[in-house]
């Protein structure tokens, strides 16, 4: 009878020699046989895991797994089946061995032999014992070799009985190298549509590592196409004017201006079938607008909202590693924000010093909204080319805004006059459903420099 068992999974293609690891009273471990191959005694007398995942680390290996207690009380060992046939991947790919197995098991983990590698690989089962796993992941290391490989691989019980072994033939080729789209190309003699800044295509580091917010991790490069963007927040005057020409603040089910809640935030007033504006706040920035209501207003302006990463490379204005549009540092002076150092209001637009791009308010005065769903794990998974959540293509939404699910949330950046110094930072991300109408919540547009 063992006295312990540590688990551990290794999944390689690359030729080393590692072993099977457990611990017995002999401190050894006899494998069971695989189609092929004949038993042996692999002798293991010190066991240092940390040791051993830091150095298949730096091999290209894979370790993962933890001890699973001893509960079981099956009398016959478990038996898997399944039709997998070929798998075809690349270096990076995780692959699904999949099987059915049949008895009643308490079950403890999986077993995975690769041609070409030395030993036996151990994968625990760390689900729920009423929820039995029906397929073995591996991941393909970067650096594996290519061509087809076989993989054994079957299960076992907490009393360690073994099934019987199914094979694969997994092909692994070179992933497909799709060509980037050429950049666009600006003439440099023309000039910006009016009240619009060119923002130059490039590189910059979008997020932050050291922030408190997960959804902000992790930093990583991202290249975006040139583009233009609008100087201003879109205001209350230029809404107005989209409203009268459309005759309706509402589309359908979906409301586009909150002019029914009536609070000291609605600036934009329903005046006997005319929209106008509360005196005072003709050049202040719109508020109240919905998702669906910038998308509405952009597309009749002959423009579009920025995503998500337009919006960042275009509120940083140039500058590297910042924390704030202006720079590390940021006052009162600098921008509109925090209610609570006695900021009551928005401001016209404009009021404050524009980055280094030239774009006024980027910090401030609204919530602006993005085209993107928002996604609180896309950093980890974002493409490095002009990245887009929720959307393959930005004409795809343009085009279909109107059926976006009204239960997806989409993003919002660049923090309001309410909103305190943490809110204000260039890589924080904030988010609502595209339906709701907020005083805090407006939009400035953009435009594709090839539109």
């Amino acid at each position: 009878m063992r006295k312990c068992h540590q688990w551990l999974v290794i999944i390689t293609l690359i030729s080393c020699s590692v072993s099977f690891i457990t611990c017995d009273e002999a401190n050894q471990i006899v494998k069971p046989a695989i189609p092929g191959t004949d038993s042996e005694v692999v002798e293991d007398d010190a066991l240092d895991t940390t040791a051993l995942q830091n150095s298949l680390t730096i091999e290209g290996a894979k370790v993962i797994g933890r001890q699973l207690p001893v509960t079981s009380t099956a009398e016959t060992a478990p038996t898997i089946q399944a039709d997998v046939g070929q798998i075809n991947a690349s270096p990076g790919d995780t692959i699904s061995l999949p099987f059915e197995y049949s008895g009643t098991i308490t079950f403890s983990g999986c077993i995975v032999c690769i041609e070409g590698v030395d030993g036996y690989f151990d994968l625990p089962y760390t689900g729920a014992a009423d929820a039995l796993p029906s397929a073995i992941s591996a991941t393909i290391p970067q650096d594996a070799a290519l061509g087809s490989f076989t993989v054994c691989y079957g299960v076992y019980d907490t009393q360690d009985q073994y099934s019987n072994f199914l094979t694969a033939v997994v092909n692994v080729t070179a992933p497909e190298v799709i060509e980037p789209e050429p950049p666009v190309v600006v003439d440099p003699t023309e000039s910006p549509p009016e009240d619009m800044v060119l923002i130059p295509a490039g590189e910059f580091l979008m997020g932050d590592d050291s922030g408190e917010f997960d959804y902000e991790k992790p930093a990583h490069t991202v290249y975006v196409d040139a583009f233009y963007m609008d100087k201003y927040e879109v205001t209350n005057e230029q809404y107005a004017e989209f409203l009268n020409t459309k005759g309706k603040h509402t589309d359908t089910d979906k409301t586009w201006l909150g002019i029914e809640h009536g609070i000291e935030f609605s600036r934009v007033e329903l005046v006997n079938g005319v929209y106008r504006v509360k005196a005072g706040y003709e050049n202040h920035p719109v508020g109240y607008v919905s998702w669906y209501g910038a998308m509405a207003y952009a597309e009749w302006a002959g423009k579009r909202l920025p995503t998500e990463a337009e919006w960042e490379k275009a509120a940083r204005g140039g500058l590297v590693g910042k924390k704030y549009s202006n720079g590390n540092t940021i006052t009162l002076q600098d921008a509109n924000y925090d209610y609570w150092n006695g900021v009551q209001d928005s401001t016209p637009v404009g009021s404050y010093p524009a980055n280094g791009y030239g774009l006024y308010d980027m910090t401030g005065n609204m919530w602006e909204w993005c085209l993107d769903e928002f996604d609180a794990n896309f950093y980890s998974i974002s493409p490095e080319r002009n990245p887009l959540s929720g959307a393959d293509s930005i004409q795809w939404l343009i085009d279909n805004y109107r059926e976006v699910d009204t239960k997806r949330e989409r993003v919002l950046r660049g923090a309001s006059w309410d909103n305190h110094v943490v809110n204000v930072r260039i890589t924080f991300r904030f988010r609502a459903k595209p339906t709701i109408t907020y005083g805090l919540y407006g939009f400035r547009c953009a435009r594709s420099v090839s539109d």
